[in-house]
């Protein structure tokens, strides 16, 4: 890999204004695109969804924590594996406490929910020294529900919202090649209205790759950053105006 060309400060100083241009353009297009994914219509969840956790058997309600939103990484783990997938082992490294306590502190809590069996997780988390609350979806619908377990004897096969004709054409058909069942990865978001569940986002395949600090994974969530500022001028009232009014 050779090193960038060596130039004056005058050139470098251009060549940086005209790069700056464009993340501009590119952090404008974002918060549109943020404040598009807010006004995403929603689906209530009507299945009684059951996981293993460290406090016992719990429901999709329970994951919250009793907080307003929950973001839930699928991370995969086969239950015939002993260690999970390592590139989502490698984003859950960087899951600090710290940030999950900013995202505690905007209402939301952060959860992994794998199909292995909780003994599993429980064993790999201990050696991993993660501290989020790690469920277990083994012996339920969930993961292939929310199409991050594909097993067409158990429902159609579908994975970021493409059927395999559909990866087939695009050329992405390596996403749902493999011998069944098998795991993939992504994330989803869920709000909550008292004892009633709604789905709200899922991201697949390679958009995994680009959460980050809390702001990233906030931005995933029907209620953003809540925060005054989070929106450029002219947008802030439509967002709020998109977000639902559950106080009435």
């Amino acid at each position: 890999m050779g090193l960038p060309q060596v130039v004056s400060r005058e050139e470098w100083l251009a060549a940086r204004k005209e790069l700056l241009a464009k993340e501009k353009e590119l952090t404008r297009a974002r918060d549109a695109l943020n404040a598009e994914r807010r006004r995403l219509p929603m689906v209530e969840i009507d299945k009684d969804y059951v996981f293993d956790g460290p406090g016992g058997r719990a429901g999709l309600l329970d994951l919250f924590d009793g907080r307003r939103q929950l973001i839930a990484q699928h991370v995969m783990f086969d239950p015939s594996w002993e260690d999970g997938c390592p590139s989502c082992s490698a984003s859950a490294d960087e899951l600090s406490d710290g940030l999950l306590a900013h995202l505690h502190t905007r209402n939301t809590t952060f959860a992994a929910v794998s199909r292995a069996p909780l003994a599993k997780l429980e064993a790999y988390k201990a050696r991993k020294g993660w501290t989020f609350p790690w469920y277990s979806s083994y012996g339920s619908n969930f993961n292939y529900d929310f199409h991050v377990t594909l097993d067409e004897s158990v429902a159609p096969v579908e994975y970021n919202y493409r059927t395999p004709a559909e990866h087939a054409r695009a050329g992405t058909d390596y996403y749902v090649q493999g011998e069944q069942p098998f795991e993939l990865p992504g994330y989803s978001c869920f709000l909550r209205e008292g004892d009633r569940v709604f789905h709200t986002y899922s991201m697949y395949a390679r958009g995994v790759e680009q959460l980050g600090g809390s702001y990233a994974f906030l931005d995933l969530t029907a209620l953003g950053r809540q925060e005054d500022w989070e929106e450029p001028k002219g947008r802030a009232d439509a967002a709020r105006e998109a977000i639902p009014d559950f106080s009435a």
